[in-house]
């Protein structure tokens, strides 16, 4: 292509003013792009900070629907839920996973009573209710079994769409598993559940206030690395990204976010489906510890990288920055 050169073409021109930027403005970012994650905590009008994530609190079952109707009237199309499940109940084999009054499903029929219209995407994984905080089970060695764990995670996934989950999420990065849960879902009559499966997990150092949130930091032996993503690689993600299309995946994740831009483009590019990215714990604690040291504007900041999220290709992005974000937007 030619283009006329400098000064008939001033790039500046279209930036003069506000009205003129907005017209040319490629991305777009509006509340229907954002997921709220809420963590939920036992107990009755309950509201447990979390310390690692400055703003962030546990909610019990009883405070979701206010969440919820918040979500609604900002906009916000889609609450991810994470339980923080009692010590008491945590087992080596995950069992409370397969509960259906477990606190997971207790919040989504809350959510669903309080604001039907609001989406729910629930997280398949036993990090939250295994004794070692892994997100499967382990033999006798510590490593983490791929096939066995695989089967929990079915019934798990369909505890949770019994109860009303619209989005079940695999995070575990089992192979395997998002086949085996979609003919699970058509075989229960499930068939509009849809699988967001976090393809490219990687074995990431950003976790760390999540954990705190859902309890299984303190518990966890050893580390996630003979299941979660290499850092270093790229084309694996492409490899289990397709893997998890092939087996009946409605959309993808890249978790987590900020740092691995250059895969949500990859994806966006190679495969042409809806990508999701999670902007983790660690991401939100930088933003914010930045903002408490006066070094960031906290506002222009979260607008700024959501919108880089969509200008990779994300769809849409988990974000615990959504409430502030849809009020900007607002």
């Amino acid at each position: 292509m030619t283009h006329a050169a400098y000064p008939a073409l001033r790039l500046r021109r279209t930036r003069a003013s506000a009205w003129s930027r907005d017209l040319y403005r490629e991305t777009v970012l509006t509340p229907s792009d954002l997921i709220w994650p809420l963590f939920v905590t036992d107990g009755m009008s309950a509201r447990e900070p979390v310390g690692s994530l400055p703003g962030v609190e546990r909610l019990s079952v009883d405070l979701l629907g206010e969440a919820a109707r918040r979500a609604r009237d900002l906009g916000i199309p889609c609450l991810a839920l994470f339980p923080n499940t009692p010590r008491e109940l945590r087992t080596d084999d995950g069992r409370e996973a397969l509960n259906p009054d477990n606190l997971m499903c207790r919040a989504i029929k809350s959510i669903k009573d309080a604001a039907p219209d609001i989406g729910v995407l629930t997280d398949v994984a036993l990090d939250p209710y295994t004794a070692h905080g892994h997100d499967g089970l382990v033999d006798e060695h510590g490593y983490v079994l791929n096939d066995a764990t695989m089967e929990v995670l079915v019934g798990q996934a369909l505890v949770q769409a019994e109860a009303g989950a619209d989005i079940v999420a695999p995070s575990d990065m089992m192979d395997g598993r998002v086949g085996r849960i979609r003919q699970a879902l058509e075989q229960a009559g499930r068939i509009n559940v849809q699988i967001m499966a976090y393809s490219a997990k990687y074995a990431s150092a950003f976790y760390g206030p999540f954990r705190d949130a859902v309890g299984s930091g303190g518990l966890l032996k050893g580390d996630k690395k003979t299941y979660q993503m290499d850092p270093a690689n790229a084309e694996e993600a492409l490899r289990e990204v397709a893997l998890d299309l092939a087996e009946g995946a409605d959309s993808v994740m890249v978790k987590p976010g900020l740092p691995y831009l250059d895969i949500i483009r990859l994806v966006k590019q190679r495969f042409e489906v809806p990508v999701f990215a999670y902007q983790v714990s660690g991401e939100y604690a930088m933003i914010e510890a930045a903002v408490a040291a006066g070094v960031l504007d906290r506002d222009a900041a979260i607008l700024e990288t959501l919108t880089a999220f969509k200008r990779a290709g994300c769809s849409g992005v988990l974000s615990y920055h959504a409430p502030r974000a849809a009020e900007l937007m607002g």
